[in-house]
């Protein structure tokens, strides 16, 4: 996808966002990243509608939703984005990551091909993301026990090893689906919480034809 209209769409979001998320007190933008295959749109799907399709197919290009959750009396809303397709092109560019306060990396629990690409995964985070971004690895399709191909053990050995975080998630029946998510808010907000309030209370900017607006009330995005 041309980086250009990716970059264009980024912006019409904030934009939507700013008349969206009037009196919240955080605005998060998280990504799903991870081969193509391994659920990303079905678990954005069941944490964003509730819901799972078996057939579900994504256009190719961006997707995103979001979601309003309340944690520690805090109103959080989650910009959740997803690769919807690019990533079988490799055509994932730095605005896509621009501006994310956390990233999940997913992996399918029956595909060791797409666990053992993790660590490329993390390599693109590194190269384009923020250094203090958030980031926790899931592990999807738990529900398929007889199909497993990576175990838990692995998985869990290998997240402590590089320091994140690490569950696994089944889209199809939701398990920990929603924990994913709320852990992943909390953490982001714990840690933009330790961050100097001139930082952490900064509403949301957004450039129009070259000019800043700011919100005058609303979330917080730093």
């Amino acid at each position: 996808m041309d980086e250009g209209f990716l970059w264009q769409m980024e912006r019409l979001l904030d934009i939507l966002s700013l008349f969206a998320t009037q009196g919240c007190d955080y605005l998060f933008k998280l990504l799903l990243i991870g081969d193509s295959g391994v659920g990303k749109s079905c678990i954005l799907l069941r944490f964003a509608d509730d819901s799972y399709l078996d057939s579900y197919i994504s256009t190719i290009g961006v997707d995103f939703k979001i979601r309003t959750v309340e944690q520690d009396g805090k109103t959080i809303k989650l910009q959740i984005w997803d690769t919807a397709g690019q990533e079988r092109f490799r055509t994932i560019t730095s605005s896509y990551y621009r501006g994310a306060h956390g990233i999940i990396i997913v992996y399918d629990v029956t595909d060791m091909e797409s666990f053992n690409n993790v660590k490329q995964w993390l390599n693109e985070i590194d190269r384009y993301a923020s250094e203090n971004v958030n980031k926790l690895l899931v592990g999807n399709k738990c529900d398929l026990a007889e199909n497993r191909a990576v175990p838990y053990e692995t998985a869990k050995a290998f997240a402590d090893e590089i320091g994140i975080p690490f569950m696994e998630t089944s889209a199809k029946n939701a398990t920990n689906v929603e924990q994913a998510f709320m852990a992943m808010s909390a953490d982001i907000k714990n840690r933009m919480a330790s961050q100097p309030a001139s930082n952490t209370a900064r509403p949301p900017t957004v450039q129009i034809r070259g000019q800043p607006v700011a919100q005058k009330s609303g979330c917080c995005s730093s």
